[in-house]
This record gives structure tokens, C-alpha cells and sequence, in this order.
């Protein structure tokens, strides 16, 4: 992530930080969501997933954009370049990689023509977790188009089509809806957001940790009454949400917690792309070994390989032939002006 003017050392360091926490979050997410529909129950981790929803992923998209405005400005050629171009080639490289681990069993399910069939869908409706960045590259491609419109004005249509949108079974739609509204808060509200990130510092640990827990237990309540998930009412647990994490990630950025979430937050995309060539493998096995008891525990472990198992394989690769998993080489570069001949662009850690 490109360093601007608005953000310094300790405002970086709580945004990767955050992201740890958020892919770590969503990582968890998918695995205890993945072993009881293996299991055909809840795990006693399901509480947790759900007390996460309100702020998991608006907080994720809100981080995206949050560093918008160093680039958006850029001539079309160079912004498409970095914010479609980029996203788009690991979108497609993913997809065909996680679509050939999985084609045998669908092949051997629905044959060679629907399986097919399916993969080229993928390129309309998204493909598993890669839901995320189809969707970013939408987003950045919308802000742009928006950028001569007042924040404000485009902040109250995006809050409008979260609240009011009808639900229209059309994946791309539903969600662009549903979270735009909190791409574009981190991009209109990002100077707001940074100056909140800052006063927090001066905050002693002890009543920041109070907070914390007073917020805890009201989310809680608001999943366990449904108003945290109802649109409308769910807007300001999702904004009170996100403060609360960026809190927690002041408060543990000095911390060897806040060090190893900040590795993960850095690697963020790298993790988001490949977890799950680790996390399914494992969660198989770990099930078989154990005969579905301590569901938990296997969801846990499962969650921990696919986040050491996509970091290890980003370590490995890098300086290698392979380095192209996680690094676009220059052939797939719309711009030239920001990278000379044989220069590659690696994976950002977010949208910044």
C-alpha cells in the first residue's frame, strides 16, 4: 500500500492491523461454516460468526476504499490498470485454479458440459469466496464515474440502496447494493476516519478496553434480537462495528497479537485468494480423524491452515516461476508509465 500524505507510520500499521483481523475473521467464517454442513449441525463457534456479521465484512470494504483518493484522480488508462486490470487477472487465475480442484467431483456429478457450463458462469456470477474482489472492481470502476458528484450526495444514495433495495436474487446486484455504501463511506469519510484512528491513540488502554467490552455485549444483543441484521438498524451497528475495530486495532498494534494480525492484514488478498486450497483438505481429514467430535476445535484448525497454508505458499513462490499466483507479470499490464518492461505488480494487501 502506497503511503500518502493524510496517513503516517501508526495509522498504517492499525489498517493492517484491521485487515488481519477482518480476513482472519472471514477465514473462520468459512471454515466453522464448511464443517457443520459437513456435520449437519452447529458448531459452538456459531455464535461468534454471527456476533461478527454486522461489521465483518463492511468493515473489510470500508478499508478498501479507504485510501481512494491518492488514486482516483489518475487518467482512466492507469486507474483501470490498477484497480480493474489487477484484481481481474487474479480473479480469473484463481478461479480457474480452485474451479480444477474441484472439477472432478462436479464432473463426476453433473458431467463434463454442465461443469463447463458452470465455469463460464463464474465470469457473470462469482465464484465462491472470489465474490470479493469481482465486486471491488466494480466498486472502484463506480467511484470513478461518481467523482464529480458531491460525497455527501452519493454517500445518501448509497445508504438508500442498503436500506431500501429489494432483495432480487441477482448475486452481483444484491450485494453491490447491500455493501457500496460502505466502500464509498472509507473513500468519502476517509480524512474523518484517519483523525478518529489518531484521537484513539491518545485513549488510555484500560477505558478503551472498557468500551470494547461495553460494545461487545450490545452487538451481542443485537444479533441475539435480529435489529443488528435488519436493514436500516443494521447501518449503525455496522459503522459502530467498524469504530469498535478500528479501536481494537489501536489498542493492539504495539502488541505481538497486533504484530501477527498486521502480517496477515498485509497479506490480506494473497490469504483471501488461496486459503481455501489449504483450509477444505483440512477440514477433511481433521474430520475424518476425529469423527465429527469437537466440530470447534476442527473448524479452528481448519481456519489456521488455510491462513499459514496460503501465506507459506505466497513465501515459497515468491522469486519463483510460480511467483505469478500471487504477482501479475508485466504482459497483463494495461499501463506502462508506472512500471518499466519486466517489472510485475504483486498483489496488494487491499484496494489501496
Amino acid at each position: 500500500m502506497t503511503r500518502t500524505a493524510m496517513t503516517s507510520e501508526p495509522r498504517l500499521e492499525w489498517v493492517d492491523v484491521a485487515k488481519g483481523l477482518c480476513i482472519v475473521l472471514v477465514v473462520l467464517m468459512h471454515s466453522t461454516l464448511g464443517v457443520e454442513k459437513a456435520i449437519g449441525e452447529t458448531t459452538a463457534l456459531n455464535a461468534f460468526i454471527e456476533w461478527a456479521r454486522p461489521f465483518r465484512m463492511p468493515d473489510f470494504f470500508l478499508i478498501s476504499g479507504l485510501f481512494l483518493a491518492a488514486r482516483i484522480d489518475r487518467p482512466w488508462r492507469q486507474y483501470l490498470d490498477t484497480k480493474v486490470v489487477h484484481f481481474a487477472y487474479f480473479y480469473v487465475l484463481w478461479l480457474t485454479i480452485q474451479f480444477a480442484l474441484k472439477a472432478p467431483g462436479m464432473v463426476a456429478e453433473s458431467g463434463v458440459t454442465a461443469t463447463f457450463a458452470d465455469y463460464l458462469m463464474s465470469y457473470l456470477v462469482p465464484f465462491g469466496t472470489l465474490w470479493f474482489i469481482y465486486l471491488l472492481m466494480i466498486y472502484f470502476v463506480v467511484a470513478k464515474l461518481l467523482k464529480p458528484a458531491p460525497k455527501w450526495l452519493v454517500l445518501t444514495g448509497a445508504a438508500a440502496l442498503h436500506v431500501f433495495a429489494p432483495h432480487t436474487d441477482i448475486f452481483i446486484l444484491d450485494e453491490f447494493t447491500n455493501r457500496f455504501v460502505f466502500f464509498y463511506s472509507g473513500y468519502a469519510l476517509a480524512p474523518l476516519i484517519l483523525a478518529f484512528a489518531e484521537r484513539l491513540r491518545a485513549v488510555p488502554a484500560l477505558l478503551l478496553s472498557l468500551g470494547l467490552i461495553v460494545w461487545a455485549v450490545v452487538n451481542a444483543a443485537g444479533v441475539n434480537t435480529g435489529l443488528a441484521l435488519t436493514h436500516g438498524p443494521d447501518l449503525v451497528y455496522s459503522y459502530v462495528g467498524i469504530g469498535a475495530v478500528i479501536a481494537f486495532s489501536v489498542l493492539m498494534r504495539p502488541t505481538i497479537v497486533g504484530d501477527v494480525l498486521a502480517y496477515c492484514g498485509r497479506n490480506s488478498i494473497a490469504v483471501y485468494l488461496a486459503f481455501t486450497v489449504f483450509m477444505g483438505p483440512a477440514r477433511i481429514v481433521l474430520l475424518k480423524l476425529t469423527g465429527g467430535e469437537a466440530a470447534a476445535a476442527v473448524a479452528l484448525a481448519s481456519a489456521f491452515a488455510g491462513i499459514a497454508g496460503a501465506l507459506a505458499l505466497q513465501w515459497l513462490v515468491k522469486g519463483t516461476w510460480a511467483g505469478f499466483l500471487f504477482t501479475r507479470p508485466a504482459t497483463f499490464r494495461l499501463s506502462t508509465r508506472t512500471a518499466k518492461a519486466g517489472q510485475v505488480a504483486q498483489v496488494q494487501p487491499t484496494a489501496a
